[in-house]
C-alpha cells in the first residue's frame, strides 16, 4: 500500500503540520524522510492558526522541529494563517529563542 504523506485535510491540514503542532519530532523527521513537502500550505487555513508546519512549530515553541524544518528548506517568510508568518507566531507567544533562530535564517 502507498500512502501520500502530503495529503491535505483534517484539523491540522496535513501530517507534517500535525507533527509540528503536536511536538513529535520523530514523526516530523520520518515524514520529511518519506517526502513530505516542508512548505506545504494548509489550503483551508486562510484564517486559521497557522498556514504551514514551520508556523505550527513556531507557535508551539518547538525549537528542534523549527530547526529541522529550516534545515530541510522551509520558507521562513511564508505568509498566511492567524499570525501571518512563523516569526510573528513565535513573537506573539514570546518564544524568544525561536524568534532568534528565525531571524538568523532570514525572517
Amino acid at each position: 500500500n502507498v500512502v501520500n504523506v502530503n495529503t491535505q485535510g483534517g484539523l491540522y491540514g496535513n501530517a507534517l503540520q500535525a507533527a509540528a503542532f503536536k511536538r513529535t519530532e520523530p514523526i516530523a523527521q520520518l515524514l520529511l524522510d518519506r517526502g513530505a513537502d516542508v512548505n506545504a500550505q494548509d489550503v483551508n487555513a486562510q484564517g486559521g492558526l497557522y498556514m504551514n508546519a514551520l508556523q505550527a512549530a513556531a507557535l508551539n515553541g518547538t525549537k528542534p522541529i523549527v530547526r529541522l524544518l529550516l534545515e530541510r528548506g522551509a520558507d521562513v517568510n511564508a505568509q498566511g494563517g492567524r499570525y501571518a508568518n512563523a516569526l510573528l507566531a513565535a513573537k506573539a507567544l514570546r518564544h524568544e529563542s525561536i524568534v532568534q533562530l528565525l531571524l538568523t535564517h532570514g525572517a
